[in-house]
């Protein structure tokens, strides 16, 4: 059954009396070569397991099967189960789990259903939780590889560098984790209902460990969502709204002791330059 094929999605939605749902940003696939494509993308092997989030009808479903040693997709739409239940009635590799993926253990799931096999994740994700779910499977920390789907200016962002437009706390949260790489466009026409916007397929190669030493992630991410959250303020003034109880002589200080001026911005700093001030900041709040 190709799920691609128009002709033959039509009357299978129409047979279950499906209906596409905006507020779950439903949108399916109607050219074959692109879960083809995010497949091969993503280096499936009979050697993975694959935790798919959200796979609609089941195009990427049936791709993922014909090159993995299993595949388990959780799906929160329980309108789908008919569906499912028929396109990937001969898939003998496939589990499909009804939940929520953000209510979900991720590694208590991978543990159980991918012994012996290399954990990967894929998803066509909606655009409307993209960051929510991205971030979860990435603070899973149990996958060789996460490669979605999702709108062609997030996966910009995800893989921007310092400096530019569109690095964000997002694309040092996603680099932290991993390290990202665009590998196609995927445009309006390959859907239905067709979306507004481009898609764009990323794949993030999980780190065994972060790119530098972090002695406290949660103080190293609050630095960082204090440095973005006024973009076109100085690091300074930055971090002094977000660390309310220091003074901004003490935020000055940090600043130039992790070797930058007062006048710094935050997007100007990468990875290993975020973890310094990071450390600065922990210490004067540990002296407090």
């Amino acid at each position: 059954m190709n799920l691609c094929d128009i002709n033959v999605i039509k009357p299978l939605l129409q047979k279950h009396g499906f209906h596409f749902s905006k507020s779950k940003g439903q949108n399916f696939l109607t050219q074959s070569w692109v879960p083809r494509e995010i497949a091969e993308g993503a280096g499936i092997d009979e050697t993975c397991g694959v935790l798919e989030v959200g796979p609609g009808i089941g195009p990427l479903t049936q791709a993922l099967c014909e090159n993995a040693g299993k595949v388990v997709s959780v799906e929160v739409d329980e309108s789908l189960r008919p569906i499912l239940a028929e396109t990937m009635a001969d898939q003998d590799n496939f589990t499909l789990i009804f939940g929520d993926i953000l209510k979900t253990n991720i590694p208590a799931l991978v543990e159980e259903h991918f012994q012996g096999l290399r954990p990967m994740a894929c998803a066509n994700l909606p655009y409307y939780i993209t960051s929510p779910v991205l971030s979860a499977l990435l603070e899973a920390r149990c996958f060789e590889a996460v490669t979605v789907m999702v709108q062609k200016e997030v996966a910009q962002r995800i893989c921007a560098q310092p400096g530019s437009k569109d690095y964000s706390a997002f694309s040092l949260f996603c680099q932290y984790y991993a390290e990202p790489e665009i590998l196609f466009d995927v445009p309006p026409s390959c859907f239905i209902p067709q979306p507004k916007v481009t898609s764009a397929v990323i794949t993030l190669r999980c780190r065994p460990e972060p790119p530098c030493p972090v002695s406290d992630e949660g103080l190293f991410f609050r630095v960082v969502k204090a440095s973005f959250a006024q973009r076109r303020k100085t690091l300074t003034n930055g971090l002094s709204s977000g660390f309310g109880t220091l003074s901004k002589e003490q935020i000055i200080s940090a600043i130039r002791a992790a070797g930058f001026s007062e006048t710094v911005r935050g997007e100007t700093l990468d990875i290993p330059g975020f973890a310094r001030v990071a450390e600065e900041i922990g210490k004067l709040l540990s002296s407090k």
